[in-house]
């Protein structure tokens, strides 16, 4: 059996801008996500330390060091420029493997630079 589990947490991203008329996604920073294992097209949660905002996108890459983290679309609504957010990727883990299972914790800093990075 396969169980769904936290793969990586991006911690305190500082959101750089909105975009309310694009089709849809979180733009981050290409660096922020080679350092966190995260693909063009991933699904992510997004929540908004903000206001309590949750919900489900994709991931779009953004130019290298920019520290960019834009929500695009319907997803604009749910922050402002300025809000710390999190986001969250999961992982389909095979039962047997559980027990070893470790997720990756990427801590950014206020201009959104990976300051660590560490297996929990």
């Amino acid at each position: 059996m396969l169980r769904e589990f936290l793969r990586v947490k991006i911690s305190y991203a500082v959101v750089t801008e909105t975009n309310l008329y694009y089709e849809g996604s979180i733009t981050i920073d290409e660096e922020v996500m080679l350092k966190s294992g995260l693909l063009p097209g991933e699904k992510v949660e997004v929540l908004n330390v903000n206001n309590g905002a949750r919900f489900t996108t994709y991931v779009i890459k953004g130019k290298k060091n920019s520290g960019i983290f834009c929500l695009n679309g319907p997803a604009a609504r749910q922050a402002e420029t300025g809000d710390k957010i999190i986001v969250l990727s999961y992982g389909f883990v095979d039962e047997k493997e559980c027990p070893d299972h470790k997720a990756l914790f990427v801590e950014l800093n206020g201009k959104n630079k990976v300051k660590s990075a560490v297996l929990r």
